[in-house]
Parts: structure tokens; C-alpha cells; sequence
């Protein structure tokens, strides 16, 4: 599971629940930190985050330019299902940067 979190800086974070094998994986990179999980649970969403960044530099844009309407967009490119997250986000934000 990934999900968007917003603080200073943008990350996907992805936790996964399904380790029976006592390793503790943890992943950190660009625009993303992956917690936990089996190894295939981990190796995918390693890919998933991956295939994110790879769209967002094919953009030309970061995590925290894009739209919440573009991060969902992106998600369901690569095949990353997230909750519905525009309209009252994308609201939220446009007014907090003036727009």
C-alpha cells in the first residue's frame, strides 16, 4: 500500500504488512520511503515508487508540484490504487498557494 504524505518535503510511503520471515525491510529513495513488508511485497513496491519518479521526471515535476488530480493520474498509470483524493485536496491547496 502507498499512500501521499504531505510535510515538509513530499514522500510516498509505502507499508507492508505481510513479513512472516523476521527481516525488517526498509527502503529510502527519491520522493519515497517503503517500510516493511515479504521480500515481493517490498520488491513491489519498490517498482511501483520507481515507475512513479520515472513519471514524474518525464513531467519535468516534482512531488510537491504536482496537483493531487496529477498524483492520481500518475498512480493509476502505473497501476498504484490510492483512495480518491481530489477536489476538496486539490481545493485545499490551490487557496494555501493563492491560486
Amino acid at each position: 500500500m502507498l499512500k501521499f504524505l504531505h510535510m515538509d518535503n513530499s514522500y510516498l510511503v509505502g507499508l507492508g504488512f505481510d513479513c512472516d520471515d523476521g527481516h525488517l525491510r526498509i527502503t529510502k529513495g527519491e520522493n519515497f520511503r517503503l517500510y516493511g513488508g515479504s521480500d515481493r511485497t517490498h520488491q513491489s513496491m519498490q517498482e511501483k515508487a520507481i515507475k512513479f519518479n520515472e513519471q514524474l521526471n518525464k513531467s519535468g515535476k516534482t512531488l510537491d508540484d504536482i496537483s493531487v488530480k496529477e498524483f492520481e493520474d500518475i498512480a493509476q498509470r502505473i497501476g498504484l490504487s490510492v483512495p480518491k483524493l481530489s477536489n476538496k485536496k486539490d481545493n485545499e491547496r490551490r487557496r494555501r498557494n493563492g491560486h
